[in-house]
């Protein structure tokens, strides 16, 4: 069965990590955002067949979501109270 996660990539002084939200422990880390993206996708398999093996309930993402950035301003304090 095929499923869907989000992944989320941050920097790190050495390359890059990797995390699922989703499926808490299920992390990597590589030198390159490419390498982690690999190592990232072999532990997102090896995480879900080990929950697989352990009788643990896999949920499925929807297809039709979407992750975004929404980028918005918010005013400082300084200058919400001199309004």
């Amino acid at each position: 069965m095929r499923y869907r996660y989000l992944v989320v990539y941050r920097p790190t002084p050495t390359g890059y990590a990797a995390s699922v939200p989703e499926l808490p422990g299920c992390v990597a880390a590589g030198d390159s955002l490419g390498e982690t993206r690999e190592l990232m996708r072999k532990a997102l398999e090896w995480h879900l067949e080990d929950m697989q093996a352990t009788g643990q309930d896999i949920l499925a993402t929807d297809p039709a979501e979407v992750a975004e950035y929404l980028e918005v301003d918010v005013a400082s304090p300084a200058s919400v109270a001199s309004s």
